[in-house]
């Protein structure tokens, strides 16, 4: 551990254990214990969705809401340690520095930063941005938010599948800390730790920050070594004052740091005896279940980023209304290199190295009133980005030649070996194996965004509101691309050595024959090779949403709305050239909300039909002798229903269920294979939902125990036509892709009577699923290797906390 992040963890567990010593004296008992339920009604939940305060049963949305108490029954670190509870939400977060985010079945399938995602995550109000700075430790957090269904009005960009809002929590006007530690199998150590301190009657200051540390759950069966680790820290520093009666100011100071192995990868294709190479690609039936296989690695896997953001929110009240203007920074490097071949064998070798550069700036005035009858917002926003991006591609030459035998490029043994072997037998000393090997396509992005925006709810009667809004939204995007040339100085070298020698003409053969490209040689790429090409170019969208909501009774409300979302056009990084425009998603949507008071119970279900047009995807097209990522277009279209209950049954037990059905298909595609799979599924499951229980005893003067359980069930994957070539769902041998998931998490804790102290145990997966997350297909057709990336398995701990 470096000398940094040890003086973290120490001014973390002082924080967790020595805050007294500070002076700080205990918040009220109000916040300090926790509340008393009585058998009154439901608890209110307070939701800002709508960029208003409102309540959850009064917003015409389908939403969830995802509270500080189930993030501490789950022990979510995450957005990844969430989805399975949010119905409809899929969060690939294995790779926490590439992930990738699924709502409703609209997904962005591309890691390239000239195109955007389809599901915007947002921070306090701002956009959080794409790629390896959006995946960040929960630091903070008060609820999140999860808007199901395009919001391209209210949130803007990016929005065409739905918005993640998370909401962290301002410094208070009491001063008080709290920390928790947790500790778990596989050396787990997590401590968190947060001071609120209040300076004056109108000024606060808030300090938080978060170690998490694992050995991994996975070990190389022949080095011992720990893969799959955890290895972070974050901090947070916000400050919010009062100018006067009007005006309200927030600043907030973000910092996280990254540094652990990259996502492992075990091989799932057995590997004969030389000079036999493996086969995948004629017999993906004989895959290997990765659970019962050993993993041996020989990659030098890393995963790293250093993030920074500040944020400040200033409110002022201008007597008619209120103006609030939000300014933000962010900056992140990143860098994620995984393994994709599954081997420790230096011929089969081959690993995909993504590494980012992102700086953006948003600004943003926001106008907001209300009058007898009308609720309005309207404002202006501003958002820059600058961003770099490498795509690598690493092999060493005896993978090279693997890859020539494999395409009939070579005799037996390949190019470099024989060509070392015979060198040596004249005297001469070079050695042409294990050498590296590296590609690398290289893109930068400047964007620039502008909008203008508004809002209106007129409420016509007591019971009848009409809502409409529209957003107009100028995105413009200079890009380029440079496919650089192979890279290989050590076996550069060693050419130059024999060249020099006479060698190469001794036996016929020109030093050019060993100089050649292996990865990125779609014909585009190879007429470009060490060029810089640049493109730029502007899209302009109008975003409209009209809603009408009908209350029937205080406690039933029916509304409907059509709204429209969109995810800004853009460039495919890994083409040169292409470029595609912005992907529609029109929507309509009904619904019912529903409370039922004297029975402490309140359900929610809407049913919804979507249109995407133009969606971009990026594939890795296996069909070619060297596999290539290729850009397909498709439309598509799909129905479904959301549901969700909670029921406060008695005092002290209580429940919540929700679930998703979901029927998507492809309403228009014929993919670059040329197969049409016009109105087959897209491979989104149709079912998923999660329920919960609680109970907690009152115990009076010996406090309180909650007990808390939660299971997830996301259904299979629904083949297409497409599935079997890209191996994304189906049955391949012992892999089974895209099966039906299930989670089960479970929680006990204790509080004291006065909120003080409370430890708890947990157990994550205590069913113990694990599942096959990705395949690394790359060196599929040219090697005969495949590695398979599986789910986390059964975790445990204890945890303790603190309140001052």
């Amino acid at each position: 551990m470096s000398p940094s992040k040890n003086r973290l963890a120490v001014a973390l567990a002082y924080a967790l254990f020595g805050c007294a010593t500070l002076g700080i004296v205990p918040a009220s008992a109000q916040e300090a214990a926790p509340a008393q339920r009585t058998a009154t009604d439901l608890d209110a939940i307070t939701v800002t969705a709508q960029s208003r305060e409102q309540e959850l049963q009064d917003v015409p949305i389908a939403l969830q809401v995802v509270d500080e108490r189930l993030l501490d029954d789950v022990a979510a670190e995450d957005l990844g340690d969430i989805d399975s509870f949010v119905p409809g939400l899929k969060v690939n977060s294995l790779q926490p520095t590439q992930p990738s985010f699924q709502l409703r079945g609209i997904e962005t399938d591309d890691f390239g930063i000239g195109t955007d995602p389809a599901v915007g995550v947002y921070v306090d109000g701002v956009y959080a941005g794409r790629g390896g700075g959006v995946l960040l430790p929960f630091t903070d957090v008060q609820r999140i938010e999860v808007l199901k269904g395009p919001q391209g009005t209210l949130f803007g960009r990016n929005t065409a599948a739905g918005a993640i809002s998370i909401i962290t929590n301002r410094p208070g006007d009491e001063t008080h800390a709290s920390g928790k530690l947790r500790l778990g199998n596989d050396n787990k150590t997590y401590v968190e730790g947060m001071a609120n301190i209040a300076v004056s009657e109108n000024s606060a200051f808030r300090f938080n920050g978060l170690f998490n540390h694992s050995d991994g759950w996975l070990h190389d069966a022949v080095t011992g070594e720990e893969l799959n680790p955890d290895n972070n820290w974050a901090t947070r520093a916000a400050f919010q004052t009062r100018f006067g009666d009007d005006t309200r100011a927030w600043i907030a100071w973000d910092h996280e740091s990254l540094d652990q192995k990259g996502q492992a990868t075990t091989g799932i294709v057995a590997v004969p005896v030389l000079p036999a190479l493996p086969t995948a690609p004629a017999d993906s039936d004989a895959f290997l279940d990765p659970l019962d296989v050993p993993t041996a690695s020989d990659a030098a896997n890393g995963e790293t980023r250093e993030f920074d953001g500040v944020t400040l929110i200033v409110d002022h009240n201008l007597g008619w209304g209120s103006l609030t203007s939000t300014t933000a920074w962010h900056q992140y490097d990143s860098l994620n290199r995984v393994e994709e071949d599954g081997t420790n064998l230096s011929y089969l070798y081959v690993d995909s190295t993504n590494t980012e550069s992102n700086e953006n700036f948003y600004q943003e005035f926001k106008f907001s009133g209300s009058t007898d009858h009308l609720d309005w917002i309207a404002g202006v926003s501003y958002f820059q980005e600058e961003a770099g991006q490498t795509s690598e591609v690493n092999v060493l030459t005896d993978s090279v030649d693997t890859l020539a035998q494999n395409l009939g490029l070579a005799p037996p043994g390949g190019l470099f070996g024989p060509v070392s072997d015979l060198a040596n037998f004249f005297g001469i000393p070079v050695n042409l194996r294990g050498l590296p090997w590296n590609e690398k396509f290289v893109n930068s992005l400047d964007t620039k965004a502008y909008a203008a925006f508004g809002d209106v709810i007129w409420r016509v009667s007591d019971k009848l509101n009409l809502t409409a809004g529209l957003r107009y939204t100028r995105d413009e995007k200079d890009f380029t691309w440079f496919n650089d040339l192979r890279s290989a100085p050590e076996l550069d070298a060693q050419l130059d050595l024999l060249d020099a020698l006479g060698f190469f003409d001794a036996i016929g053969l020109p030093k050019e024959t060993f100089v050649f490209d292996v990865a990125f040689v779609d014909p585009p790429a190879v007429m470009n090779k060490g060029v810089l090409n640049r493109a730029k170019k502007s899209w302009d969208d109008w975003s409209p949403r009209l809603v009408a909501d009908y209350h029937f009774t205080d406690d039933l409300m029916g509304f409907a709305s059509l709204a429209k979302g969109y995810k800004a056009g853009g460039f495919n990084a890994l083409q040169i050239g292409s470029e595609f425009e912005n992907e529609d998603v029109w929507n309509f949507e009904t619904g019912i909300k529903h409370a039922l008071p004297e029975y402490r119970l309140a359900y929610n279900a809407s049913a919804f039909y979507y249109v995407y047009s133009n969606r971009q995807a990026v594939t890795l097209d296996m069909s070619t002798s060297i596999p290539r990522f290729v850009v397909n277009t498709s439309d598509q279209e799909a129905w479904g229903v959301d549901f969700d209950l909670r029921w406060q049954a008695t005092d002290g037990l209580g429940f919540d269920f929700n679930a998703e059905y979901l029927d998507s298909s492809y309403k228009d595609y014929v993919n670059p294979q040329g197969v049409d799979l016009g109105g087959q599924p897209t491979g989104a499951p149709a079912w998923s939902f999660s329920a919960g229980a609680n109970y907690v005893w009152r115990l009076a003067e010996k406090g309180d125990v909650r007990a808390a359980m939660r299971y997830s069930y996301v259904g299979d994957c629904r083949e297409n036509d497409e599935s079997e070539t890209q191996l994304s769902c189906g049955r391949f041998g012992a892999i089974d892709m895209g099966e039906a998931q299930q989670i089960l998490d479970a929680r006990i804790g204790w509080t004291s009577p006065n909120g003080h102290w409370n430890w708890a145990v947990y157990g994550n997966n205590l069913l113990d699923n694990q599942y096959v997350n990705s395949l690394g297909t790359y060196g599929l057709t040219v090697l005969g290797t495949v590695g398979a990336r599986v789910t986390e398995p059964r975790s445990y701990g204890v945890e303790v906390g603190v309140k001052f």
